[in-house]
């Protein structure tokens, strides 16, 4: 079965509009997890469960992700220079729903490392990228960040799969692997 629904082009959207329904059909990208973390001016470190992150660009090196308006780390990823995404292997369900929730302190008990410039890079994910922030762009109830890559890693591994996330849940992409 086919559900369709149709999108107009006002500021505000029409009633009929289900915003339910379209973030349901947005479900079905499936995409890999990632952790984004900052500290603030105070040095108070804050992380993030995050789907929306993408390349850019290869020269120079972007990458960008979004996040919504409303989230309580908001000013802290405005604020800050700098940003680490952290790529989630999929052993890690449990880090992806610890920084998906509301936590006075995500990093209690959570394996990490300092970047040169103190943002916290997470141990055992498939790889990590360090940002400096290049812009932000306005995309409705969220902000859009884009950052230029100063430096990365990543597990070369080839037996260790992605968390991925698909119509709401996670699934494997072990059985890809080849």
């Amino acid at each position: 079965m086919t559900n369709t629904s149709q999108a107009h082009d006002t500021p505000e959207q029409s009633p009929e509009f289900d915003q339910r329904d379209f973030r349901n059909a947005l479900g079905h990208f499936g995409t890999g997890v990632t952790v984004i973390t900052t500290v603030d001016q105070s040095g108070q470190t804050y992380g993030v469960t995050v789907s929306s992150f993408n390349s850019v660009s290869l020269s120079p090196p972007l990458v960008l992700w979004s996040q919504v308006k409303a989230a309580p780390s908001h000013q802290a990823f405005i604020q800050s220079p700098y940003f680490v995404v952290n790529i989630l292997a999929e052993s890690q369900k449990d880090i992806s729903n610890h920084f998906a929730k509301p936590n006075d302190d995500k990093f209690k008990g959570i394996a990490h490392h300092l970047s040169p410039e103190g943002i916290p890079i997470l141990e055992g994910t498939l790889g990590h990228f360090i940002c400096k922030k290049e812009n932000d762009v306005e995309g409705g109830d969220h902000l859009i960040f884009i950052g230029r890559v100063m430096s990365y890693s990543y597990n070369t591994a080839e037996d260790t799969a992605p968390l991925f996330f698909w119509k709401g849940k996670y699934h494997s992409a072990a059985d890809h692997i080849s």
